[in-house]
């Protein structure tokens, strides 16, 4: 309980609806009820959008490994960011920066997904009659690689706290570049700004590559972290003492 104790109340409490939320999504999925499906994130033109996803999205997570990777950067640079900005503030920034990556990667899905659209549609599919198929619950079967792309980008919603948190480490390397980390995995003290950078390279030539097979919204994380970056310098500017 010291641990918690020693965070700041806004990072403390999206911790803990984090961790209860992966907790009853773990024993919901396995008695067959689909959590994650309804508070996921849907591309906007999917049937099972809902705005209220735009929110429940970034607390969902689809394993431990990912739970802990983003509370990890929560807890240790959001807690930081909170102590000088004040709870409202960073309370402000997480939402801003979570719902506008979500914003931005769907944005550009729901492009992609038109692409789609086009080319089933010339093979013969109307996408009137895909969407009304799937708000019933019912599948394509041997449909072709084009229609099973469709439904995919239409059924699989995007989860994770990761566009907020690559906001908290765009932040806190902007505002503290020099500050030293000591990771688990890389145990020499790396400063900041060189650890975010390395990080927002690695997932831009991740994005460039697209390898639809690792499940990663690597450009969910760029966004994020743009978001997060402009976020600082309009406040930045707005303030003769930023803290």
């Amino acid at each position: 309980m010291n641990f918690l104790n020693n965070l700041h109340p806004v990072t403390k409490n999206l911790l803990l609806i984090n961790v209860i939320l992966f907790i009853i999504t773990v024993f919901g999925e396995q008695q067959g009820f689909p959590i994650t499906h309804y508070l996921g994130g849907h591309v906007f033109s999917s049937p099972f959008f809902q705005p209220y996803q735009l929110v429940t999205h970034f607390f969902m997570h689809g394993s431990l490994m990912h739970l802990v990777g983003n509370m990890f950067g929560l807890v240790f640079f959001g807690n930081l960011l909170e102590r000088v900005w004040g709870p409202k503030r960073f309370f402000i920034f997480y939402f801003v920066t979570g719902i506008g990556a979500f914003v931005l990667y769907q944005g550009i899905g729901y492009y992609e997904l038109l692409q789609v659209r086009e080319e089933i549609t010339l093979l013969g599919y109307n996408y009137h009659d895909v969407h009304h198929l799937l708000s019933e619950g019912k599948v394509y079967t041997n449909a072709g690689p084009k229609m099973t792309e469709y439904v995919q980008m239409l059924s699989v919603p995007m989860i994770g706290a990761s566009g907020a948190v690559f906001g908290i480490l765009a932040a806190a390397a902007y505002l503290f570049p020099n500050m030293e980390i000591m990771l688990i995995f890389f145990p020499v003290p790396i400063k900041a700004k060189y650890f975010v950078s390395i990080y927002l390279v690695y997932e831009v030539i991740q994005t460039i590559q697209y390898n639809p097979t690792d499940n990663i919204a690597h450009l969910a994380h760029i966004a994020g972290a743009l978001i997060g970056f402009i976020m600082v310098k309009i406040w930045q500017k707005s303030r003769t003492n930023f803290y």
